[in-house]
């Protein structure tokens, strides 16, 4: 019984299932730095809906989104970096383990949207240029649907190490981001946050438009714009930037990608990130560091 199911659940995969219960997605980046072009991260997100979303409501990418699914997902992140200092070759392993929990909750006014997230991160360091490191994250949000498929939240992040990284945040935007958005939290350990996403169709068309915005608010400041044209329903082309004030490199970062469904279930992608810092510019004695990652991801619905 236990293997006709499974059959059952790659049948309807492949033929293109209007429903979905679970979702697993992966992803891997390719990162090439000023000091390093060797560096990569591999990451994986497993996250379980309460009830079957609809992926049949517009765009498949956004069918959680636009069915207000309420889900508990788990991810975890992989990273290897190696960068020469004038110490010796610095070589860390990353492992960044995360939790997280998203509820709409229908209201006589307005859905009402709140999240929790917990992170863990674990730097093993394989010399002695660097040591062993490890920290927590843990933030909430609190938002409302004011508009048929536009959310507004703000939120509270607690980051009691400035080791501990985001893995919802790393396949969600790249570690590039991720990285950038904990620096500008720093040494804080307290942070602000805001985001605001829109999804909707194109009228006279078969096409719709996504827009995200965020801003993160700790020992500096970040913001973030986004935007997603959705072709059809199955395919999407996205751009981003992102700045944070913070005087480090780089402190700016632009992003490009697109996912196409094979399948209602399943789903294959590719993005890249340009970051980079122009300190001469600045009159600031700072290393740079330009950076840019190469990603690829695939999800898988049941």
């Amino acid at each position: 019984m236990k293997k006709l199911g499974l059959a059952t659940a790659l049948l309807l995969a492949m033929t293109g299932a209007q429903a979905y219960q679970f979702e697993v997605q992966g992803q891997s980046e390719y990162v090439d730095n000023t000091a390093n072009d060797k560096n990569f991260t591999g990451a994986v997100q497993g996250t379980y809906y309460f009830k079957n979303v609809d992926s049949s409501k517009g765009p498949l990418a956004e069918a959680a989104f636009l069915n207000q699914a309420s889900n508990v997902s788990v991810a975890y992140n992989y990273g290897e970096y190696d960068e020469p200092t004038t110490e010796g070759p610095l070589d860390i392993i990353s492992h960044t383990y995360g939790a997280k929990a998203e509820a709409y909750i229908p209201t006589k006014v307005v859905p009402v949207y709140a999240s929790a997230s917990y992170n863990h991160t674990i730097n093993d360091s394989k010399n002695n240029v660097e040591k062993d490191d490890q920290g927590d994250r843990y933030a909430l949000e609190l938002g409302a649907l004011v508009i048929p498929n536009f959310l507004v939240a703000v939120g509270y992040t607690s980051v009691a190490d400035q080791t501990s990284y985001d893995a919802f945040n790393i396949i969600s935007n790249g570690v590039v981001k991720a990285g950038l958005e904990s620096d500008t939290i720093d040494q804080d350990q307290d942070a602000i946050t805001a985001r605001t996403k829109y999804v909707g169709a194109i009228d006279g068309t078969n096409m719709s438009i996504g827009f995200e915005s965020g801003l993160v608010y700790g020992e500096d400041t970040a913001y973030n714009l986004g935007t997603t044209l959705f072709v059809t329903p199955k395919l999407s082309v996205g751009a981003s930037y992102m700045e944070s004030s913070f005087a480090g490199s780089p402190d700016k970062a632009w992003g490009a990608n697109v996912n196409y469904f094979i399948t209602p279930a399943v789903a294959v992608g590719a993005s890249y990130v340009n970051a980079n810092f122009e300190s001469a510019l600045a009159g600031e004695d700072l290393t740079v560091r330009d950076t840019q990652s190469v990603g690829v991801n695939a999800k898988f619905r049941f």
